[in-house]
């Protein structure tokens, strides 16, 4: 099961009732974090999560209503006497950035692991979660996560007998261990069947539409798309300043059908997103006009 929570919703400034961009999710004790804006401290607390168990930060880009929030972030998770390193994955400069942000928390008892992506698409894989980073469109460098739990494929029983396998071997087959016994080498292939539907969450902010989010989407489980403007006759500064408007994200989520798509990074002059969701959802059914806090439990398919 993973847990997602919209922490923030904000773009550019932080509101009374809308925090700045950031998104958290936990999967098997670890917590990964895409983006931490201003407030997102108080935005965990309000939600009643914690920031100790935090693995992984990726940063789309360095605006500031991305990153202005990790300074105090690192000095909580300081404060509580974390130990364990925290990896920071972001575009080419992020350890730069990040050294010229830690002037106001220069102490930590714990190291940070940098990891910074330079080609258009990256993949990890930290703490169960696989991470795939890809280029989108902004006026900075700026990436999009697609966050998936694989799913391996159900052991086969009669198979482990017929091969005459000990009871002991089949756990360290199910975990992906090859094993030599008499001679004979095992491998997982031979006792697992095909891998199975996992859960897949697609995250973009400050981009216009580019057939990669579509592609990074196809069928995920959410796809979570910035919606910077739900005004029409915004499309023109959409254009100008990078970003998207309801209609175009609604347009991308048509094309790669996820189960939901949720709208996420509104203008600060957007202070009633659902009014526009109407004719938003004659594109794209399955659009949910994001609010602070928003959560969802994905779990694996039966």
């Amino acid at each position: 099961m993973l847990d997602v929570c919209l922490l923030g919703t904000g773009g550019m400034m932080p509101l009374p009732y809308r925090w700045l961009t950031s998104l958290m999710t936990r999967f098997n004790g670890s917590t990964l974090m895409i983006d931490c804006g201003e407030g997102t401290q108080i935005a965990i607390r309000e939600k009643g999560w914690s920031c100790n168990p935090i693995d992984v930060i990726c940063f789309t880009h360095f605006h500031g209503d991305h990153i202005s929030g990790l300074p105090g972030l690192l000095l909580t998770m300081g404060n509580a006497d974390r130990k364990e390193p925290l990896t920071l994955i972001g575009p080419k400069g992020l350890e730069r950035v990040v050294k010229a942000l830690r002037v106001i928390a220069p102490e930590l008892p714990f190291p940070l692991q940098f990891i910074e992506i330079e080609e258009a698409n990256c993949h990890f894989e930290i703490k169960g979660y696989h991470i795939e980073a890809f280029r989108v469109n902004h006026n900075v460098t700026c990436y999009g996560y697609t966050i998936s739990i694989p799913r391996a494929g159900k052991f086969d029983v009669e198979k482990a007998k017929a091969l005459g396998l000990p009871l002991p071997c089949w756990n360290r087959l199910q975990k992906g261990e090859t094993l030599v016994i008499d001679g004979i080498t095992y491998t997982p292939d031979m006792v697992m069947g095909k891998e199975r539907k996992g859960i897949k969450v697609t995250y973009v902010t400050d981009t216009r539409p580019v057939p990669v989010i579509a592609q990074q989407a196809k069928g995920a489980d959410l796809f979570i798309c910035e919606g910077m403007y739900g005004e029409k006759d915004k499309k023109q500064k959409a254009k100008e300043y990078k970003h998207m408007t309801f209609y175009e994200a609604a347009e991308l989520a048509k094309e790669a059908n996820p189960k939901e798509m949720w709208l996420t990074h509104y203008s600060p002059s957007l202070t009633r997103p659902e009014e526009y969701l109407d004719e938003v959802r004659t594109i794209f059914p399955r659009t949910i006009a994001a609010k602070d806090g928003r959560t969802v439990e994905l779990d694996f398919e039966d």
